[in-house]
This record gives structure tokens, C-alpha cells and sequence, in this order.
């Protein structure tokens, strides 16, 4: 079996963000954050075990599928700055029937347009660095700021999109909007 080489993971800057290679210490705040109702809508919420799994998921998906999840951080000039307050990444593999564009923000980051921010900056990083036609974002029909924000960065409701929950909505992002 031959290996693969090791994945460049990028770092993604943007005007109040960064977007970096996930590390030790986010660990805590994450699996906090799976541990609360908050990770409501990602099946949680979730014990130590199950969240330190999805972790670690989000960290392998780069060197087995060359794209996976990156932390954000507040950039300088920002009180917080260096501060972790969530994740955004490109999702795939046997659970995901295409690409998928997710975003999490930790209690006390919503509302500031760093969800919008940081999504916009992965989805033009997987739309040009994996060449993908489109992606799609599987959120729960009850997750009223994940849909909001979907169309905010505008992608549209796929009826008919293949989904591995069925109650979930997808989202379609079109590559067009990365040009935007």
C-alpha cells in the first residue's frame, strides 16, 4: 500500500479571523462546547468520549481526504485576540453523501459575523483549492441561525439533495457564489 503524502493544511486569514490547523489546547474548549445543549443540533449534546472521536475526525479528514476542519481565532485588535471561539470546515467521507461546508461558534461569538466570515473564507478555499463544483451544508430544520446563515452566504434549499438524516435540509452553495 503506498502512502500518501502529508496535506498542506492551510491557514486562512480574514479581515477579523484566523482560520488554523486545529491544536491540543482547543481541545478543552470543544469538548465543552459538545457537552452543552449547544451541539443540539450536531447529535449532542455529547460525553467526553464521542466529542474527543469527533475531534479527532475533523483533525484525520486532512490527511485521509486532503480537506477537514480548521479553528477560529480572533485576529489582533480584538479584546479576545488569539482566543479560539469555534470551527468551520469541508466535511466528507461515508457520512456525508457530498462535501460538506460546517460551522460552529462557542457561547458568546454569535452574532458578530464571524460564523459568516469564516464560512465564506473556507467555502472559497474548498471551491478553489479541491476544485469543487459545490457543497452543500446538512443542517436540522430547527437550527434557524445555521439556515439564516446558508442563505446569507447564498446557497439554497436542495429538496432533493442526497442527505445521510433524513430530516435534515441541505443547503446547496453553487461555485458561482465563491466569485461573488
Amino acid at each position: 500500500m503506498t502512502s500518501l503524502p502529508m496535506p498542506t493544511i492551510p491557514t486562512l486569514v480574514t479581515e477579523r479571523l484566523t482560520l488554523r490547523v486545529p491544536r491540543m489546547e482547543d481541545w478543552p474548549s470543544y469538548a465543552a462546547f459538545m457537552a452543552t445543549d449547544r451541539s443540539i443540533y450536531m447529535g449532542g449534546p455529547h460525553e467526553q468520549a464521542i466529542a474527543w472521536g469527533m475531534f479527532c475526525h475533523d483533525v484525520a479528514q486532512w490527511h485521509l481526504l486532503g480537506h477537514g476542519s480548521l479553528m477560529i481565532e480572533l485576529r489582533e485588535g480584538d479584546a479576545a485576540a488569539g482566543q479560539c471561539i469555534g470551527q468551520v470546515g469541508i466535511n466528507a467521507g461515508p457520512l456525508f453523501p457530498e462535501h460538506e461546508l460546517g460551522w460552529l461558534l462557542y457561547l458568546g461569538f454569535e452574532g458578530r459575523g464571524y460564523a459568516f466570515e469564516a464560512a465564506n473564507a473556507m467555502r472559497d478555499w474548498a471551491f478553489g483549492a479541491l476544485s469543487l463544483e459545490t457543497l452543500v451544508s446538512y443542517i436540522h430544520p430547527e437550527n434557524t441561525a445555521s439556515c439564516r446563515l446558508a442563505e446569507r452566504l447564498g446557497a439554497v434549499l436542495d429538496a432533493d439533495a442526497a442527505r445521510h438524516d433524513p430530516a435534515d435540509l441541505v443547503y446547496r452553495h453553487p461555485a458561482s457564489m465563491a466569485a461573488a
